[in-house]
């Protein structure tokens, strides 16, 4: 377990993370972290004393990662933009779990099932968590038939936003 004390910031309104609130990794801890590592990983461990797991840091092209800090992690640890954190961290092992009804219903479709399978796990992940993002069964299996579709249109989860954005518009 890696452990520091760093400060919660946020990006300026410019850019793709406008807004977001994050800790910096510096590269020498990254380094500890994960040895060599350019590409995200998931951590578990603790910002002051809420428990976090499964939370994809990314890189920042020069070695260091961000730690994405959403607003129930802000909401849990009472801090905002500034403020001062003791930050644990240790490299996150556990798959993320698909949801059951994607992967029953993955199961009829052999062809999207296939697509799915070798898609990276981030996007399967993406996948299953827009699919229980909503509460309702009749939601979730409207979602879940987008996703097939979607799957055998061979689109990762990035391009099947976009299709879902162009559908919007029309």
């Amino acid at each position: 377990m890696t452990s520091y004390t760093t400060s919660l910031q946020q990006f300026d309104e410019k850019g793709e993370k406008s807004g977001w609130t994050y800790i910096l990794i510096p590269q020498d801890i990254a380094e500890v972290l994960r040895p060599g590592s350019r590409k995200t990983f998931r951590v578990k461990g603790k910002i002051d004393s809420h428990a976090i797991k499964a939370v994809a840091v990314m890189p920042m092209g020069d070695g260091s990662f961000i730690l994405p800090v959403n607003a129930s992690m802000r909401k849990a640890i009472g801090k905002r933009k500034g403020a001062m954190v003791n930050l644990s961290l240790t490299v996150d092992h556990a798959q993320p779990e698909i949801s059951y009804a994607l992967a029953v219903c993955l199961v009829d479709e052999p062809q999207a099932k296939a697509f799915f399978e070798q898609l990276p796990l981030s996007q399967r992940n993406y996948y299953s968590k827009w699919v229980v993002a909503v509460k309702s069964p009749s939601l979730q299996a409207d979602r879940i038939a987008q996703v097939i579709d979607a799957l055998h249109l061979g689109y990762n989860f990035v391009r099947f936003m976009q299709y879902l954005k162009e559908k919007k518009k029309q």
